[in-house]
Order: C-alpha cells, then sequence, then structure tokens
C-alpha cells in the first residue's frame, strides 16, 4: 500500500504545504486555513473573470500582481488578509511565503503573460485555453493546497540534491 492511500486528507494538504516550503503544527495549518487560500482564490476569480470578458488589460494587471508575489515576502492579497481580512474572521496574521511558493508565482506570472499577449495577438481561443487551465491549476492550489509548480520544484531540488549515505 502507498503511503498516500494510507494518509488522510488532512495531512495530504498538510504535505501539499510542506512541499511549499511552510513548515506549519497542525494547529498553525487549521488556523491559517483560509487565510492561505486568499491570495490564489482571489487570484482565481480574477483570472475567471479576465478571461470571461477577454481582457488582456486585466491579465496584464494579474501579471503585474504576479510579478511582485514572486519578488516581495508577501503576496499583494496577503497584506490585505494581515492588515483586514484577518481582524474581521478572527485569523492570525500569515507567515512570509516561502521560495517555492514564490517560484510557483513566478511561473503564474510568465503564464499569464502568454495569456495575455496571445489576447492581444487575436489569439483568442489558445489563450482561452491556456488560461483555463491556469484557472484548474488555482483551484487545485486554492481548494487542497497542491501547488504543481511547488511540487515541480521539489522533485527538481530531489534530483539535484544527491541522498546523503546511511551510517549505523
Amino acid at each position: 500500500m502507498r503511503a498516500i492511500d494510507r494518509m488522510n486528507a488532512g495531512a495530504w494538504m498538510r504535505e501539499n504545504l510542506t512541499t511549499q516550503g511552510y513548515c506549519l503544527s497542525d494547529s498553525e495549518r487549521r488556523e491559517l486555513a483560509l487565510g492561505l487560500r486568499l491570495s490564489t482564490g482571489l487570484c482565481l476569480s480574477l483570472v475567471v473573470v479576465a478571461l470571461v470578458l477577454q481582457s488582456a488589460v486585466m491579465v496584464f494587471a494579474l501579471t503585474g500582481i504576479g510579478a511582485v508575489a514572486s519578488l516581495a515576502a508577501r503576496h499583494p492579497f496577503d497584506h490585505l488578509w494581515n492588515h483586514a481580512v484577518r481582524y474581521l474572521v478572527g485569523g492570525p496574521a500569515l507567515p512570509p511565503s516561502p521560495r517555492r511558493r514564490r517560484d510557483a508565482f513566478k511561473v503564474a506570472t510568465v503564464w499569464l503573460a502568454i495569456v495575455g499577449t496571445l489576447l492581444i495577438a487575436g489569439a483568442t481561443t489558445v489563450a482561452l485555453a491556456l488560461g483555463g487551465l491556469l484557472v484548474a491549476a488555482c483551484a487545485t492550489v486554492t481548494a487542497t493546497n497542491l501547488c504543481l509548480p511547488s511540487e515541480m520544484f521539489a522533485w527538481l531540488e530531489r534530483r539535484r540534491t544527491p541522498n546523503d549515505p546511511i551510517t549505523t
């Protein structure tokens, strides 16, 4: 039986957050469950609106937000959580974004730039198809904490880092 088969949903989502680079206890994970989803959930909603409107301007605005998220210690929408929303819901402040999460935002930023460029170029069908894939990825990370770019970066790190020999 594989380890994932024996793992419950909470443990699996904790592992997904760990893959993104977070080091949270179970209680911290539960307390931050909503806050950690705000940035991706809000981006998800805005990307859907941009695609429905086929708005290259909105997609490029989201590209700018993604660029800031990929370079700064916190996603711009994390500030919205930390300075407003958390007081309304009684939640804790969010920790800074770990490196792998910021790297995943870099992937999303490039993806958004491509979608925006395709919309400007008139390749609407291709833009909407790629945008739909981005929506699926955003929905997955928002609902389950499973961040596919973070998984890819973790896999690459494991491939580059040799295993230490086991000593007894």
